[in-house]
């Protein structure tokens, strides 16, 4: 005989069932565990191949970035062995991304940015860990028109493309004001200039904010666009459309960008020594795969 609440199957016997209560208290303990865990290895109790001796360094790029993928894999087949390293590249999809992986030493380095926009990314991520080790090249960067063969034709009213980001657009500017186009505010840092900054438009030329890629696809409908070779080279865009297209100055070169917790590791100032390596120039002006794109310094 079963007492009440307790089923009793057809052959007499009782039917104890394991407490619901109990199964939860297990689940949460489990949980609790696989927390404990995953923080242990979020803490940074797992090394970064940084400084791991013989670790594969990745110096990483945005992705489909031809030119300078070039350059990681010149550097690792060619350079890296003289300074006892392993050095490969991997492309990744965005520049957060890309900035994210260099703070957290998942990899070695990058070279997709000038030190302005760095110091765009690190303000707006307060936890990143970055700072730029060497300047490596300079990217290629001009004045692009389907409308005109020289600056001086562009006319008055005309549309300029601008890239959208603080940085580069600073640097579309300071070409502009380069051309004769227009005339910035010489009390102000012309690497953070804005359109505000802006004193002299005699073309009262107007300006539009496209991203990388949009720019391109832009260029048949607007007068002129200020932007990197790299992105109309890869677009099938001749260059007989760069109108104009002056040395870029220091500030806007490429750095290697490493994150600050490694930079005195053995093998973080190896790759950087690497990086430093005359060959590297050397590469950057004979290479046909980064010419019109990556300019030696």
């Amino acid at each position: 005989m079963s007492t009440a609440g307790t089923p009793v199957d057809d052959n007499g016997f009782e039917l104890k069932r394991r407490p619901t209560r109990l199964w939860v208290a297990l689940s949460l303990l489990a949980v609790v565990a696989l927390l404990i865990g995953a923080r242990f290895v979020i803490s940074g109790n797992s090394q970064s191949p940084n400084e791991i001796p013989g670790a594969t360094l990745v110096v990483a790029s945005t992705e489909s970035n031809a030119a300078e993928q070039a350059l990681i894999e010149f550097v690792a087949r060619e350079v890296a062995p003289r300074y006892g390293i392993k050095v490969a590249f991997r492309g990744l999809a965005d520049s957060n991304r890309i900035n994210r992986a260099v703070s957290e030493g998942e990899v070695a380095a990058t070279t997709y940015q000038h030190r302005l926009w760095l110091g765009q990314v690190l303000e707006a991520n307060p936890d990143f860990r970055e700072e730029a080790a060497a300047p490596i090249f300079r990217w290629a960067f001009g004045i692009w028109s389907d409308k005109y063969t020289d600056v001086a034709q562009i006319p008055d009213g005309a549309t300029i493309a601008l890239y959208s980001d603080p940085a580069n657009e600073a640097q579309g500017l300071w070409l502009l004001e380069r051309a004769g186009l227009i005339e910035l505010d010489p009390a102000v840092d012309k690497w953070t200039a804005t359109q505000r900054d802006i004193v002299a438009n005699p073309r009262n030329l107007k300006f539009t904010l496209f991203d990388f890629a949009a720019q391109t696809r832009a260029l048949p409908d607007i007068d002129a666009a200020v932007g990197y070779s790299e992105f109309y080279i890869a677009a099938k865009v001749p260059l007989e459309r760069q109108i104009f297209a002056p040395p870029p100055p220091d500030e806007f070169a490429a750095v290697l960008t490493i994150g600050s917790r490694w930079a005195d590791t053995d093998n973080i100032k190896n790759l950087v020594a690497a990086f430093r390596d005359p060959a590297v120039q050397e590469f950057l002006a004979t290479d046909p795969r980064v010419k019109h794109i990556l300019l030696p310094l």
